[in-house]
């Protein structure tokens, strides 16, 4: 089944963009559109207007990226802590095994 695109307008600082996006992300393009003006004002705000839209729109794009990669990140670390757990309940049992059968033995 082909996913329902939708149509939408977005308000990005001065800009209105129109997109077709799929229906079920239509929320996700209206969170980060939001997060975008959000953190441009933010920027807006501490540089107290001594950079150009321009400027502060790199600023905006490089903390963007770093909240992505960050959380990237943390993610992906996420399958290497399970193997750790895993292995740690495995070294756990071969260990008690390994006592049992020792007391076994005396």
């Amino acid at each position: 089944m082909i996913p329902e695109k939708q149509d939408i307008w977005l308000h990005i600082n001065t800009h209105h963009v129109q997109l077709e996006v799929p229906g079920e992300q239509e929320e996700v393009y209206r969170k980060a559109a939001k997060y975008l003006n959000e953190t441009y004002k933010e920027y807006l705000t501490k540089t107290k207007g001594r950079l150009t839209a321009e400027r502060v729109w790199v600023y905006v794009a490089l903390h963007a990226a770093v909240e992505l990669f960050s959380d990237i990140r943390d993610k992906d670390i996420e399958p290497i802590l399970t193997k750790i757990d895993e292995l740690n309940k495995q070294i756990e049992l071969q260990t008690s095994v390994t006592d049992e059968t020792k007391d076994n033995n005396e």
